[in-house]
């Protein structure tokens, strides 16, 4: 058995081999790793358009936002018109006037009588009968 040892030291360079420059060497790297970096930077991207501040997520909260907010202002309209016919009902019709002086204001006409009455307080459920030994 053949037990050498081999004590060569790795080559260095020569003086008559040119060593790469700082920019030279940064280059070759990027070249060498280009596909990692890009696998990175759309992996980066896809993460932003999903999850990012004007991703599809939040783009989504925003529209249940919007169409809450579209049936508040639906709601508000019809509202608003009602109060609108109220408001041209009570300009033109006498009897509406009558109405809301007699229920709102509780004025009666000249001869009439108003009674006032009060709800009987609602009675408490009898108690269940004692059982006797």
């Amino acid at each position: 058995m053949d037990h050498r040892v081999n004590n060569s030291r790795p080559e260095q360079p020569s003086a008559e081999t040119p060593r790469e420059s700082f920019s030279e060497q940064l280059r070759s790297f990027f070249r060498r790793n280009a596909l990692w970096f890009l696998v990175v930077a759309l992996a980066w991207l896809l993460v932003q358009d999903i999850f990012g501040a004007h991703g599809v997520l939040a783009m989504h909260r925003s529209q249940i936002e919007l169409q809450k907010v579209q049936r508040e202002i639906d709601q508000l309209n019809s509202e608003n018109e009602k109060l609108k016919n109220n408001v041209k009902d009570l300009q033109t019709d006498p009897t509406t006037n009558e109405r809301a002086a007699r229920e709102d204001l509780k004025l009666a006409k000249p001869g009439e009588w108003v009674f006032k009455t009060h709800q009987k307080p609602a009675e408490p459920p009898p108690a269940p009968p004692a059982n006797k030994p």
